[in-house]
């Protein structure tokens, strides 16, 4: 049986990760935010964008309660890809402040809901779902993408959550591997 303890848990989980996510942009210049820093474009602020839209949709259409503000069609295949990158015209502020607001939505969702109550997701293959089913989705989903922003922040500027840790300590670790490598070859 899910109980409403898991309920609470995995949206405390939701509430920290999310305040993870936005924190690796802090102190990063508009560039380094928005650069593309992978091969498929992959950028720090598209992230952020790409989880407030992954939000809007999972708590709000699928559990006939809707985002108030647009959002793409789940099958719009024009606007795929979109959301993970800003426009030069986006600012930093308007993205992490619609993040917020389609934050304060789901939270509004899950509050009112029980933890089994029903929701649909027409573009997965068992399309009928419970909120449980949903909460754990969106927080792997947003636990993935912190991840890739703790390595594209190191990328940027070598800040990482091991703050404890100089960078005496990081260069050693990296030539061990390094050697460990080479010698596995």
């Amino acid at each position: 049986m899910i109980d409403d303890f898991a309920k609470r848990y995995l949206h405390d989980d939701l509430r920290e990760i999310r305040e993870v996510m936005t924190g690796k942009l802090e102190g990063l210049s508009e560039y380094d935010i928005r650069r593309p820093l992978t091969a498929t474009g992959t950028n720090l602020l598209g992230l952020v964008k790409h989880l407030t839209l992954t939000e809007a949709r999972y708590f709000g259409e699928v559990f006939g309660r809707p985002f108030p503000e647009p959002v793409p069609r789940w099958d719009d295949a024009g606007a795929r890809g979109k959301d993970m990158w800003a426009t030069e015209h986006e600012t930093r502020a308007e993205i992490f402040d619609r993040y917020r607001r389609a934050g304060e939505h789901s939270d509004a969702t899950i509050t009112a809901l029980a933890v089994d109550a029903p929701g649909h997701v027409p573009w997965w293959p068992r399309p009928d779902v419970l909120l449980f089913n949903v909460l754990v989705h969106v927080l792997t989903e947003t636990s993935r993408h912190a991840g890739h922003a703790d390595i594209l922040r190191e990328q940027l500027d070598g800040v990482t959550s091991a703050a404890s840790r100089d960078a005496d300590f990081w260069a050693a670790r990296h030539a061990e591997i390094e050697r460990a490598a080479t010698a596995a070859r």
